[in-house]
């Protein structure tokens, strides 16, 4: 039953998160010529150059991310990115239809609506959400990379390329003063976003205790694809147990929270790791 609320809280969450940043989108990035990134940087792109419905250009784009994201991240995520993609589509619709206007100087409008934007972003990523489908490729092509070479990395290089795509879009189809104007809104949304998520395109350490390992082994080898290093530890109460440590990325997290969570007994932290040396 708690599992269940917890479930209920996550979507409404995600769901104020989306129309925050639609807000924000909609009410004050684009009315003081500034768009957001990612895939959604792109579908107002195409919005902008061919007068197509701006949300049908998000939902469309976001699509075939999402198809990926389900089967490399699960039906949990994929659910989770649909409710936040519907909702943000939703509310783009919407907030197009209410007038509003903030009078003040595009560049404060944009500081402000970036750090909106990036506060409303905060909401679903804390909760396992998704609406950019670009952190998903990073995260698929993270995963691949993982798996062929045994290694960790961090999404990113590869978001800061996607994202620098976009913006030399909007330099050499829009104008140079909107690519300038987007930049400022990546620098304070991102800023945002890792202050709420604590480096969300860091890599994260998982902890876990327990006095019964092999099936958390199990569940993260096949659900997450991850391998583990197990040592052997003792506590004062609890005496001898196994101290299990696995490296993942922040889309990764909410799988291995089901994980733990299924696998009742333990004791478990997750912290940041800025690099991994080798």
């Amino acid at each position: 039953m708690n599992r269940r609320i917890g479930q209920l809280i996550s979507y409404l969450v995600i769901i104020i998160g989306a129309l925050i940043a639609s807000f924000s989108v909609v009410c004050i990035l684009i009315p003081n010529d500034a768009i957001d990134y990612g895939t959604a940087g792109i579908a107002i792109i195409i919005s902008k150059l061919s007068g197509w419905n701006l949300s049908l250009c998000v939902a469309v784009i976001f699509l075939p991310f999402w198809i990926m994201g389900v089967r490399i991240l699960g039906k949990q995520f994929g659910i989770r990115a649909l409710i936040g993609a519907i909702s943000y589509s939703l509310g783009l619709s919407l907030f197009e239809e209410i007038p509003f206007e903030l009078n003040t100087e595009h560049f404060m409008a944009v500081i402000f609506g970036g750090a909106i934007l990036g506060g409303g972003l905060s909401l679903i990523l804390k909760f396992g959400g998704c609406i950019d489908g670009s952190e998903i490729m990073a995260n698929i092509i993270i995963s691949k990379l993982s798996k062929r070479t045994g290694k960790n990395y961090s999404m990113t290089v590869i978001l800061l390329a996607f994202n620098a795509g976009v913006y030399l879009s909007a330099f050499l189809l829009i104008n140079a003063n909107e690519a300038m104007m987007s930049l400022l809104v990546y620098a304070v949304a991102t800023t945002v976003i890792d202050n709420v998520t604590d480096h969300f395109e860091a890599i994260k350490q998982v902890t876990i205790i327990t006095k019964n390992p092999d099936p958390i082994i199990e569940d993260i080898r096949i659900g997450l694809n991850k391998t583990c290093t197990v040592m052997d530890s003792y506590g004062v109460i609890a005496g001898e147990n196994k101290t299990l440590i696995c490296y993942i990325n922040y889309f990764e997290l909410q799988k291995m929270k089901e994980i733990i969570s299924k696998n009742k007994g333990s004791f478990s932290t997750v912290s940041t790791v800025d690099e991994i040396l080798r």
